[in-house]
């Protein structure tokens, strides 16, 4: 993979960015309603976003519900630059972040089709298959095992 930088986004000036991208993945393709989409939750969460060759191409958002667990959302990745690895790569970012920031536990909802992913980084799925905006997701846990 050419030159791919992921980093703590620097807000409000890269939002812009990563609410391109996000429209493109959830609006465009997947046809999510820009009202679930933009929640009103993006002011109280911190930002990745991942650069390719200086070109914003994949974002996530990390919001910390409380001292002990986060919840990672909103993880989109171009299609133009999907299949190289970006999306585990921004997973490990994040996942990195919220470690060191000593939270035990991460929750996510997994779109069905994307949670081999999960899998991959420690995810352990909880109950049953459930719609969000319409897309079949899976409740997933990760809890960190610090000294």
């Amino acid at each position: 993979m050419s030159n791919l930088v992921i980093k703590v986004a620097d807000l409000p000036e890269e939002f812009p960015a990563i609410a391109a991208i996000r429209k493109s993945v959830f609006q465009e393709e997947q046809g999510v309603d820009p009202a679930l989409e933009f929640d009103g939750k993006d002011e109280i969460s911190q930002h990745l976003i991942a650069y390719l060759d200086e070109k914003a191409v994949g974002t996530t958002r990390i919001r910390y519900l409380d001292e002990k667990t986060a919840k990672i959302e909103r993880l989109a990745v171009l299609s133009t630059v999907r299949g190289q690895g970006i999306g585990k790569k921004i997973m490990e970012n994040a996942l990195e972040v919220i470690a060191n920031k000593n939270i035990r536990e991460v929750v996510i909802h997994s779109q069905e089709y994307v949670k081999r992913l999960y899998h991959k980084l420690n995810f352990v799925e909880e109950g049953e298959m459930f719609e969000e905006a319409g897309i079949p997701h899976v409740k997933m846990r990760k809890v960190f095992h610090f000294q």
